[in-house]
């Protein structure tokens, strides 16, 4: 892959991970698009980047479960992520095969209710509790489909069960990181199983990842204060949009 479309899949990856339109339904479009084929390698890559975004913004949270690994918030962390699992084993062979893009279309337009739904929403004050701990797991279980957003499922499955905007946003950012370390080990050893032989663009790759990590700071920032503002409305148009798009595309 030359730098430039290498340094394109950094920014999508920085933006899309956090933002509410979905980062693997965007590169799954991509890959479409312009017949990019599969590195496990930069993906890998790609995930650290996000991964070190979230732990640069969100180091004092993170601190805090590693300092009181058995409290309120922890525990909460590991109820979702328990969930998330047990939706990725039930469903992994739907989620493989909706990798093919086919039903692309259909959840970028899910995303867009879900989020139009969340921008209406008042904002009230609950927190996290364990019921709604497991209830936003199982929803960013199902937001591994390409095309339903991660943050934005989780937000409104967060608020939808009670919890404010900003406790839900929080959450969704911090639950984020098993996953992601989840999604490393399987890529890591997929490429152990396949042998598949590490190579590419060096100058490419290290620019590929500093946009992803520096526009993933940014995104998160970004999704804080708007989350809080509950301007939600223009995302959902953007996704009704590029659903349209990728219809035509791909249908």
């Amino acid at each position: 892959m030359s730098v430039f479309v290498l340094v394109v899949l950094g920014f999508v990856q920085g933006v899309c991970e956090f933002l509410p339109i979905s980062s693997s339904g965007h590169l799954v479009l991509l890959s479409r698009l312009f017949g990019i084929e599969d590195s496990l390698f930069l993906s890998i890559l790609l995930h650290v980047a996000t991964l070190l975004a979230v732990i640069v913004v969100m180091r004092k949270e993170i601190f805090y479960l590693i300092r009181h690994p058995f409290s309120k918030e922890s525990i909460s962390l590991m109820l979702a992520t328990i969930s998330t699992c047990v939706v990725a084993i039930v469903f992994m062979p739907f989620i493989t095969s909706s990798f093919e893009g086919a039903v692309l279309p259909i959840f970028f337009l899910l995303s867009a209710v879900i989020l139009f739904i969340t921008g209406r929403k008042g904002n009230q004050k609950g927190d996290i509790s364990y019921k709604r701990a497991i209830i936003v797991g199982l929803a960013q279980g199902f937001a591994i489909f390409p095309g339903l957003s991660r943050s934005g499922t989780t937000i409104f499955a967060g608020m939808v069960s009670g919890a404010g905007r900003e406790e839900s946003s929080k959450f969704s950012f911090l639950i984020s990181l098993p996953i992601i370390v989840g999604s490393l080990l399987m890529e890591i050893y997929k490429i152990i199983v396949r042998g598949e032989v590490v190579s590419g663009n060096p100058l490419g790759i290290c620019l590929s990842f500093l946009v992803a990590f520096l526009v993933g700071v940014v995104g998160i920032k970004f999704m804080f204060k708007i989350s809080n503002n509950a301007t939600f409305k223009y995302f959902s148009i953007y996704l009704i949009v590029i659903a349209i798009i990728s219809a035509i595309l791909l249908w």
